[in-house]
């Protein structure tokens, strides 16, 4: 193994002479490995290891490129026209693709990558109390890249309601908004 892209590579029979490995654990290795063949845009371009590039920024480069190829291509300046993309990730997305070709090459050579589809993103608005505090909720509801509003209007998907709900949930109902507990909110993010 000179890269992590010959891992994917790797027979039983290379892994038995290694000290410690014995039939059955060569197999477990070998299938573990190929279940990880194929996997998404966003947690390919995470792993990859990108200088100030974290799971929000993967995600965010795969539902705006929606290929490797695209994201492959993107310059500086397209890059930091990109919403949470200052100047700093941008260079290092650049530099990475710049410098990276061959084992890129290689990885793609080994990997399934499924292309991305363009998620909608939710609106949610929150009412009445929360276990957790609403800055939390919030940051997990835009980490999940989903958005957050103060009130209820049409284009609100989801009333998230707490213990004491205020004069918004009345107004969801009146709507058609649906309202949620807490728990199905972490179950949809």
């Amino acid at each position: 193994v000179e890269n992590p892209a010959d891992l994917f590579s790797l027979k039983e029979g290379d892994l038995l002479p290694l000290e410690r490995f014995a039939e059955k654990s060569a197999q477990n290795i070998i299938l573990a490995i190929k279940e990880r063949k194929e996997v998404s845009l966003a947690k390919f371009i995470f792993s990859l290891g990108i200088n100030n590039v974290g799971e929000k920024t993967a995600q965010d480069l795969a539902q705006h490129f929606l290929s490797l190829e695209k994201l492959e291509k993107a310059t500086y300046k397209e890059l930091v026209n990109i919403k949470d993309i200052g100047p700093v990730v941008a260079q290092s997305i650049v530099d990475w693709f710049s410098k990276n070709k061959e084992f890129l090459k290689k990885l793609k050579e080994a990997i399934l990558i499924k292309k991305e589809k363009r998620q909608k993103s939710l609106i949610f608005v929150l009412t009445g109390y929360l276990s957790l505090p609403r800055e939390k909720i919030k940051e997990r509801i835009v980490l999940s890249g989903n958005r957050i509003s103060n009130s209820v209007s049409l284009k609100t998907d989801f009333l998230v309601s707490g213990e004491n709900p205020g004069s918004k949930i009345k107004k969801a109902e009146k709507l058609g908004v649906k309202v949620i507990n807490e728990k199905e909110l972490f179950k949809m993010i």
